[in-house]
């Protein structure tokens, strides 16, 4: 594959409270025929996250069109599994003006660094706001995925919601920091809110380097199947890089990360490390939005795929 970066589509000026860094985890979703929009993660002064969303050109995604003026969501109330920060992973249109999104909700530890469980959340108006469906999470911790059940994303086919996510219960040391490890999984439910209480697993960590994966995102292939992409977590080294896997059926996986071709670019804002691309078939081309250095702190960039 051969991939075009197009640059940083949209970074926060700084001017507003809940979203004065940071634009992580891009998350499109066509609306119109006109505009994509990206559902995103913003950042306040203390770090905590909220979602909100930019708005880009469909036959142009780096030139923005709207920034959401409010947090799509506040912080959970204390005590809560997302009283920490919100991080929005997918939005799944559900039919008319109805969307799911789901986002991990960040819960801290004393004896382990922190908690990560899936929250869904309700528009029933295209986008425009957002509610929580409830203030405990949809994926809940269970004895087989006990600390994270999180990085969510949903696809619904033949009126069921497919969910793939990532999931584990350990932790190692990496030059003195504890770090999760955790496996990418799938789950089915028939209404997107009800889900087993652990889920099939798709992709081990392969090799002894690698300890997790980032939110993955599946979408259908023109011609049939699935594509994969996904973000790989390393020991050697903190910084994320890109994978990507095709599947004829969404669940058995072929690993194809050497084909995916999109890496780190030297001296720029992806230079030390890429992560959390999320693809959108717009037409005949493919678009990815993705994030770079320090998890999307200069922002989200894109970029097109010129040929496979």
């Amino acid at each position: 594959m051969h991939w075009r970066k197009l640059g940083i589509v949209y970074a926060p000026p700084g001017d507003r409270d809940w979203a004065s860094s940071h634009a992580m985890v891009p998350t499109p979703l066509q609306i119109s025929p006109e505009v994509i929009r990206v559902f995103v993660t913003f950042c306040d002064a203390n770090g905590l996250g909220r979602p909100g969303f930019v708005d880009v050109d469909a036959n142009d995604p780096t030139r923005v069109l709207r920034v959401s003026e409010r947090p799509l969501l506040d912080l959970g109330a204390p005590g809560s599994f997302d009283e920490n920060g919100l991080l929005t992973c997918s939005v799944l249109p559900m039919g008319g003006q109805r969307l799911f999104l789901y986002y991990a909700g960040f819960e801290l530890g004393t004896k382990i660094r922190y908690r990560l469980l899936t929250g869904l959340a309700i528009s029933d108006d295209g986008g425009e706001t957002f509610h929580r469906h409830s203030s405990v999470p949809v994926l809940e911790r269970s004895d087989q995925e006990r600390h994270i059940r999180g990085g969510p994303w949903a696809l619904l086919d033949q009126g069921v919601v497919r969910l793939w996510y990532v999931a584990g219960s350990d932790w190692i040391d990496l030059n003195g920091k504890s770090m999760p490890v955790y496996d990418l999984r799938y789950v089915e439910s028939k209404d997107g809110v009800h889900f087993p209480s652990h889920g099939q697993i798709q992709l081990r960590v392969e090799e002894a380097d690698e300890h997790g994966f980032g939110r993955p995102c599946v979408i259908r292939k023109p011609d049939g199947g699935f594509r994969l992409f996904y973000s790989v977590r390393r020991r050697s080294f903190a910084a994320y890089r890109l994978g990507y896997a095709e599947s004829a059926d969404g669940i058995h996986w072929r690993r194809m990360d050497a084909h995916l071709n999109l890496d780190v670019s030297p001296g720029e804002f992806d230079s030390d490390a890429i992560m959390y691309a999320a693809p959108i078939q717009i037409g005949e081309q493919l678009y990815v939005f993705y994030n770079g250095n320090h998890f999307g702190r200069d922002g989200f960039a894109c970029a097109r795929l010129e040929r496979e």
